[in-house]
């Protein structure tokens, strides 16, 4: 019973019970962090009101690595043990993680205009989160493009798990590489060097974006499996 789960079945009972719930509990977290870094939060004597995109950027870019890493440990999961629902997940968890990728990459451009004076640079840590946007495409074409569902699925784990050595490096390259990009300010193992009065509700909405990437992955898992009912079916008579 506690593996019910595991049948496209169970997900989509699973799904249909927690996803409005998590997305609820997201808004509720969105609004609390963006009133706390918006209005509570005090101005950076650097960077003065520009820094707030933090809020946004900062989340986004974190999801978009833990999206990617959750995305290929359920095409792992899908390659060992051929279970379905895996493939499903992974399927749903890539253009969320997708979304964040790109909402990561854009503030980091509306940031960058006021700091470095231009949109872009080929950045080290700019580059490498623009290669991981790519492998996130490139698993949801490989997908879409097989004409067997679970070939595609196969081939787009295999993608998946080849592109998780990218993720050490988007996370690294501030400490690798000499580049414009700042140093990490939350992430390292002394003290944050970052205000508490800034940090807290950078954590909420860091919160606030984990628990939407929970709930949307739910969300579309549970809309794939409402796309594919005769597939869904065969594997519960199986």
């Amino acid at each position: 019973m506690a593996w019910t789960f595991l049948t496209t079945r169970g997900l989509d009972g699973l799904a249909a019970r927690w996803a409005p719930r998590l997305l609820a509990v997201s808004a509720l977290l969105l609004v609390a962090g963006l009133y706390g870094g918006l209005v509570l939060a005090p101005t950076d004597e650097e960077q003065g009101e520009a820094y707030r995109i933090i809020y946004v950027h900062v989340p986004a870019a974190w999801l978009s690595l833990y999206g990617y890493v959750a995305m290929a440990a359920f095409g792992a999961v899908a390659l060992i043990w051929r279970i379905r629902v895996a493939e499903v997940m992974m399927a749903a968890a890539a253009p969320v993680g997708a979304a964040f990728t790109a909402l990561a990459l854009a503030t980091g451009s509306i940031w960058g205009k006021p700091m470095w004076g231009t949109w872009w640079v080929w950045d080290a840590r700019l580059t490498s989160e623009l290669i991981l946007l790519f492998l996130y495409i490139g698993v949801m074409a490989l997908r879409a493009a097989a004409e067997d569902p679970r070939a595609g699925a196969r081939a787009a784990a295999i993608l998946a798990l080849a592109g998780v050595v990218n993720v050490p490096i988007v996370h690294f390259s501030v400490e690798w590489w000499n580049t414009l990009h700042q140093g990490p300010t939350v992430t390292r193992l002394a003290a944050p060097a970052i205000h508490p009065a800034m940090l807290a509700p950078l954590l909420v909405m860091a919160a606030a974006f984990m628990v939407y990437h929970a709930g949307a992955v739910l969300l579309r898992a549970r809309c794939l499996l409402a796309r594919e009912p005769a597939a869904a079916l065969a594997e519960e008579a199986a």
